[in-house]
């Protein structure tokens, strides 16, 4: 079977999942050489098996709005690889969230997970809700509802699920208080908790921080830093707030921020008061980025994204397939020098293939927001030691396993002195699960 053909039996079997189907295809596309050139790989159909979930969990979520009303959605787990360890990855919860979308999702995960050097295996779930403009006694019970069917699926050894899109402390918290009335015991089988019962320092910093580490670590291959670039990001929630954070911190001027109703774009920097500002903005008033042009003068493009904004840096952290190949093309063509992926897959296979052709520094998702899943699998570790460590040492540990990812994708995507990160990343991650599935028989 050749790589066409494999390819034709992945769709034939996974019909109408089309962003499932383009991460598949990114990720075999870079490991085909690798695996032909590995019989016992080919013996064991390690391929086949890898594209196949271990186990999908579906189910109805029923919750009572506050007017008595009885709404239903659709639940999900996608129990992915569990080669390495024990099943991670966040909870979604968003009106786009499809069983397409989750295996995408899932599928990235474990091999992003096996990046980080950490023993965690590839799983994402989430759900079709909504939690804009609901109250927190709707989403209270939401979240109760749901974990009253996932709870018997989790464990600290079997599935650890994170934070995603929609998903933050509020949510973890009452998903969490309901796993532990339930099983009647309290373990670290969810990560992205609160600190006063077990989370980690620099867990909400973590992905935003990684992406920009990562950021650097690329620009360092051709005698560069941040400091003094102009950069653009994407989005404006969690991930975007603290890669601004530590791009200020690096010296370089971030001049937009965006979310679903379009983009702004500041010249003079978003900073100081202004940061602060769109922390409360999305973070505790769950306002709108339009809101931050008319406190601040600066303009609002109504339905656009940013990527026509002349930049040194591009960090897309908001969701998928967001720099289209025409947006790709325009960072190009305004002398953009590097992407950072703070979001999962957000550019599409044409924009990825113009980064490439051009030796623009491209760090995919699944190495460059791993810091997010990293110090997840630290939280894990300082939940079974019942101890927690110190800012300086989560982030002293976060900044080493980005600068390692960061080493597999130089070992295995250097070619006629270009460091391919997408060939890199992919090759590196899949060798290490690809081994631990040989160890484990047909399984």
């Amino acid at each position: 079977m050749n790589l066409q053909e494999f390819m034709q039996k992945v769709k034939a079997r996974n019909a109408n999942e089309p962003e499932f189907l383009q991460s598949v295809e990114e990720v075999i596309e870079s490991v085909w050489p690798v695996y032909v050139a590995n019989p016992q790989f080919k013996q064991a159909n390690i391929l086949e098996r890898i594209v196949e979930p271990e186990r999908i969990i579906m189910f109805r979520v029923p919750w009572v709005s506050d007017n008595g009303e009885v709404n239903v959605n659709r639940g999900f787990r996608i129990e992915f690889n569990s080669a390495i360890g024990p099943y991670k990855g966040g909870l979604r919860f968003h009106p786009s969230v499809n069983l397409s979308i989750l295996k995408f999702l899932g599928f990235e995960q474990i091999f992003k997970n096996a990046l980080t050097t950490l023993p965690i295996g590839g799983g994402k779930g989430g759900s079709d809700f909504n939690p804009r403009e609901k109250s927190d006694g709707e989403v209270m019970r939401f979240c109760q509802s749901f974990m009253l069917e996932l709870f018997r699926h989790l464990g600290p050894n079997t599935d650890v699920p994170a934070g995603d899109i929609g998903v933050g402390k509020r949510e973890i918290g009452y998903m969490f208080g309901m796993y532990k009335k339930i099983k009647n015991e309290f373990t670290g089988v969810f990560t992205g908790k609160s600190l006063n019962w077990g989370g980690s320092l620099i867990r909400p910093e973590a992905t935003g921080y990684g992406t920009v580490y990562f950021a650097q670590d690329m620009l360092a291959t051709r005698n560069m830093d941040l400091e003094g670039k102009t950069v653009v990001v994407s989005g404006s929630g969690n991930v975007s707030q603290y890669a601004i954070q530590k791009v200020n911190e690096f010296g370089g001027l971030v001049t937009t921020i965006s979310d679903s109703d379009g983009f702004i774009h500041d010249p003079e920097g978003i900073k100081g008061e202004k940061l602060e500002y769109l922390m409360d903005l999305k973070n505790v008033r769950r306002g709108r980025v339009k809101e931050y042009g008319e406190e601040f003068g600066a303009k609002f493009y109504q339905g656009h994204r940013p990527w026509s904004i002349k930049c040194d840096v591009a960090l897309p952290c908001a969701t998928q397939n967001e720099i289209n190949a025409k947006e790709a093309a325009s960072l190009v063509n305004n002398g953009c020098i590097c992407v950072s992926e703070g979001a999962n897959m957000p550019t599409v296979p044409e924009g990825v293939k113009l980064f490439l052709d051009n030796k623009i520094l491209y760090g995919p998702g699944k190495a460059a927001n791993a810091g997010g899943v990293a110090t997840s699998a630290l939280e894990m570790t300082q939940n079974s030691m019942r101890l927690s460590w110190s800012r300086e040492e989560v982030d002293e540990k976060l900044r080493t396993i980005m600068s390692s990812i960061h080493q597999q994708c130089v070992q295995y995507g250097t070619e006629d002195n270009f460091i391919n990160y997408v060939k890199g990343a992919n090759i590196a991650g899949f060798m290490k699960v690809a081994n631990a599935m040989i160890d484990h028989g047909i399984v």
